[in-house]
């Protein structure tokens, strides 16, 4: 059976949280767990908040927005 403390001890231990991964916490926790799974959800939540483990989604659509050239130019007074 897989259980989501193993998808987070993996995104913990490699301090990056893929977009499978994601998907695969997404289905886990529609189902029954147990407080040892969502104490460690809460961990992971926490540390990609902290910025120690970082989120492949979020890199997609990071690198999605700026590739189209959607950099902030400032405004320029004349």
């Amino acid at each position: 059976m897989y259980l989501i403390r193993e998808v987070v001890q993996q995104a913990l231990t490699t301090g990056y949280l893929t977009v499978a991964a994601e998907e695969d916490l997404r289905q886990l926790l529609q189902k029954r767990y147990d407080l040892e799974d969502l104490d460690a959800f809460m961990a992971l939540q926490q540390e990609a908040m902290a910025g120690r483990v970082t989120q492949e989604s979020r890199e997609l659509v990071k690198n999605q927005y700026f590739g189209r050239g959607n950099l902030c130019t400032p405004y320029m007074a004349s």
